[in-house]
């Protein structure tokens, strides 16, 4: 059906054209993370250790409050086969990445508060890593990009 009769049908229908009318030809598509919801033994405690540890501000408790506000940067999505033991153990079903600055110095600001840290010696195509666990043993990866500080 061409476009014209399209709208004509559409205005003899009394219905709005420009909700009838895609605004692109390009599909929508997601725009980034909004959030990253979990389940937790304790989860104030939790929210209150990734705050002191690794800067993420705690959810607000109103809208007037500004939650915390990821740097612009690329983002893996990347689904795992199920016996995948990198995140950690077998019934690990999650493990977060973060992107970091300068890795080393993350890793000595972490172990300084006395969080076991395990720097990747590779230096990879793609950067450096890093892992630690959350108090309640979650797998989390620390990724510094190719291009950010100089690798210590």
């Amino acid at each position: 059906m061409k476009l014209v009769p399209l709208l004509g049908a559409l205005i003899a229908l009394g219905l709005p054209v420009a909700a009838q009318v895609p605004s692109s030809a390009q599909p929508e598509k997601v725009l980034g993370i909004g959030g990253f919801f979990f389940k937790a033994q304790d989860p104030d405690a939790l929210a209150r250790w990734y705050e002191k540890n690794l800067g993420i501000s705690l959810l607000p408790s109103s809208y007037d409050a500004k939650p915390w506000r990821q740097e612009a940067g690329p983002t893996a999505f990347a689904p795992f086969p199920d016996s995948t033991k990198y995140f950690g153990t077998p019934d690990r079903k999650w493990m977060l990445n973060f992107r970091v600055r300068d890795v080393a110095a993350m890793a000595a600001q972490l172990r300084a508060s006395g969080i076991t840290v395990t720097v990747d010696t590779t230096l990879y195509p793609n950067g450096r890593f890093a892992h630690l666990k959350d108090p309640e043993g979650n797998r989390i990866e620390l990724w510094q990009p190719m291009g950010r500080a100089a690798p210590k």
